[in-house]
Formats: C-alpha cells, structure tokens, sequence
C-alpha cells in the first residue's frame, strides 16, 4: 500500500491506511496497533516535505473526523476536529461571526498538521496557528483520551501545541478566536534595494507584511494586509497606484473577510526549507541568501518568502521566546535541491536559526538540543504520555535521539 507527500519526495509503503469515524473508534484502533507492535502515524494532506508521516506500520488518516464540534461566540472559542481542512474553516466560522488570528498562505493542511508543526502566516505581533490553541484531546498510546488545555495544564500545554505528531493522535482542537473581520489586500512589484530600503516602515505600517523576493529580476513581489470596516463592493476590483515614489508601478488592491485574502493558489509542486532566525538578524540572513542565490546557484529562479513571526512560550515552536523573521527558500519538486538547501542551511545556522518542522532541514539532534531550551522538557512529556514510541517513526526516532 504506497503512500506519498505533497511533492512527491516523501515516500512511504504503510500496513494499513485507516480513517476512523468517532473518537472511540479511533481509541480502539491505537489500543489494537500497539498490541501488534505497529508504528502509528498519522496523516492530514501530506504538506510536510519531511518523513513525518512516513511508517510501515499503521498510517491513520483523519479525514473521517472533520467540521465544528461547537463554538461559542460569546467567550469567542471554537471547538474543531482535527483532520479539519484550513479551507474548510472560514465558512461556518464567519456563519458564526468568528475567524482565525492569522493564517498562512497555503490553506490546504488540515488543522491538526498545521498546528503540530507550528505553521504561521506573517506578522510581527502574531504567533503561529499553534499559539491560538487554548485545549486539545489526544488520543494517548493506551487509546485513553487525555485533556491538555491552559485552564487544566498550563504546563503541557507548551508541549501539546507543537508535538510533531509525537504525543499521541490529537483528535480535537479548541482554539481562541476573533470576530470575523476584513482585510484590505494590496499588492505590488517594487526592485529588492527600494523595498530592503523601507522594510521596517512597511511592516510597521501593517497588520500582515510579506514579501517574496524573485532572484531573476531581483525585485520584490509585496502584499500588504490590513484589517478594514470597508466592504469588497467599495473597491470593485480597481487597480490603484502606489502613492509617493513608487507611483510608477501599479498596485492590486480588493477586499474580503480574511479567510478568503489570506490564502494564494500554488498550483504547481515545489519542495521546500524554511528557517525562523532572530528578528533583528532577519535583513542580513536575507541579503546573505540573495547573494548565495545570485553569485553561487543563479540557475534557481524561484522566489524567496520573508515573514514575521511573533515570539511565544511554545517549546518546539521556531518562535520560542523570541520573535522571528522567517526566510523560506523553494525549488521545483522535479529538479535536485540537495545541494542549494545545504548551501542555504549553512547561511541559516550562521544567524541561528530554527527551523519549521514541516520543511526541509539536516539539524542533528544535539543542535536541535541546543536550539530549543526547552527540548529535554517535551522529551519528559513525550516519554511519560509514550513510553514505548508507539508514535515515532524512523524520522522522529532520529531528530530525537530514542534508540528502536
């Protein structure tokens, strides 16, 4: 039975693929897997471009166990299962008047995977999708169903949030919530030197900022956000110019809620490595790839993302008590990226960077150790809620250093 990511670059030939249907029937399956010696893995869209899913053992889909579970407008928390699509949430969210903090601009993931490796949108003063998680159910290597929240274990719950998958199934997500808003979009093309110059007005001046940087003509692709009271009719779609010094090029604007302006269409497959480095090292690690990209690979064309991401107290998170740039550099799924992500990483670990545990890296354990101060504490709480490694594959067996 084969299996494969997003990209193609991750492969896997598991026992059984299953998909349960209600919480009790996905506590059987695990109790019933760990009795056989099964690895358990589980699989939401296959986004990551690591083996994070990859097992020949028993590969659970959650893809049975979708939609709302409740929300409550008044305290603004919603209660979602897990295998939830992104895409899918925006709707009966906004039916609810509610919406995401922030979201990234692939939506496709499902809840559960984004969380659990910490997936982010940009904004200085914002955390990752993993940082609105206030509770979760986590189907232990027992099969028993073990609450984690803020209200019942402020101290886990920094373990739980960003988990690789490792603590067990999280079944169900409780996150905090907004009232659904708008955002004004706008985008625009402008050379590198003319946005570097005025990058600390641009993501001041708004609520999301981020730019890719295109390599062969060596300027910048910028989109701007910004909540707004005007609705999408206001606009009608019109094309605006840029005011001041950049009025020469032309400027894409329109309004929506915010689930529909955050996401963008990637049509074509890509692999991908994205590191989060300290805030203010963020425009010299830049300028460090640019020149890595220009003078040593100008053969790779496509673009590189800047965000920013606000720091938070979650213990794998990239952000982890520091707010970040990230840097994310991609290659076309059919041609080799061995030896530029190599090349980039190094580039990476000069301003020490962490990186997204969903993307490419090579961190052994000891530097992985080394970059979390908090490691050897999520390793106690992996231990304790799975002592056996029901839930570590060969990957996770490595990055964590637990001998088979």
């Amino acid at each position: 039975m084969a299996w494969h990511n997003w990209s193609g670059n991750v492969t896997a030939e598991p026992q059984q693929i299953v998909s349960p249907s209600s919480e009790s029937e996905l506590s059987e399956i695990v109790r019933r897997a760990v009795k056989d010696q099964q690895t358990i893995r589980i699989v939401g869209t296959g986004h990551s471009f690591v083996p994070l899913c990859a097992t020949d053992g028993l590969l659970l889909s959650l893809d049975n166990l979708q939609g709302v579970v409740a929300l409550d407008e008044t305290r603004g928390v919603g209660t979602i299962w897990a295998g939830s699509k992104l895409h899918q949430l925006g709707e009966p969210l906004l039916d609810a008047g509610l919406a995401l903090h922030n979201m990234g601009d692939i939506d496709r993931q499902s809840l559960a995977g984004a969380i659990g490796t910490g997936t982010h949108g940009t904004g200085p003063t914002l955390g990752n999708l993993s940082t609105q998680v206030v509770g979760l159910h986590i189907i232990t290597a027992t099969g028993d169903i073990v609450e984690i929240s803020t209200a019942n274990d402020p101290e886990r719950i920094h373990a739980a949030r960003v988990s690789l998958g490792a603590l067990g199934i999280v079944s169900r997500v409780t996150l905090r919530l907004l009232p659904a808003y708008r955002l004004h979009e706008r985008t625009w093309v402008e050379p590198f030197d003319e946005c570097f110059g005025r990058l600390d007005e641009l993501i001041a001046a708004t609520r999301h900022f981020e730019f890719f940087w295109s390599p062969p003509d060596d300027a910048c692709a910028c989109k701007a956000l910004h909540p707004t009271e005007m609705e999408s009719h206001e606009l009608k779609g019109k094309r605006e110019a840029v005011q001041g010094r950049l009025e020469r090029y032309v400027q894409e604007a329109r309004i929506d809620f915010s689930h529909r302006i955050f996401p963008s269409e990637r049509n074509r497959l890509f692999n991908e490595m994205e590191y989060a480095v300290p805030e203010a090292a963020g425009p010299a690690c830049m300028q460090d790839i640019r020149r890595l990209m220009l003078e040593r690979f100008p053969d790779v064309t496509w673009p590189v993302e800047y965000r920013t991401l606000g720091g938070d107290e979650t213990w794998l998170s990239p952000a982890y008590q520091r707010d970040a740039v990230t840097i994310s550099i991609h290659q076309a799924a059919e041609l080799p990226y061995n030896e530029f992500f190599a090349a980039a990483e190094e580039v990476f670990r000069a301003y020490e960077g962490r990186p997204h545990w969903g993307k490419l890296h090579a961190q052994s354990p000891a530097e992985l150790a080394a970059l979390y101060p908090r490691w050897e504490a999520f390793q106690k709480v992996r231990q304790a809620l799975d002592p056996q490694g029901c839930f570590l594959n060969d990957y996770l067996r490595e990055i964590f250093a637990v001998n088979p």
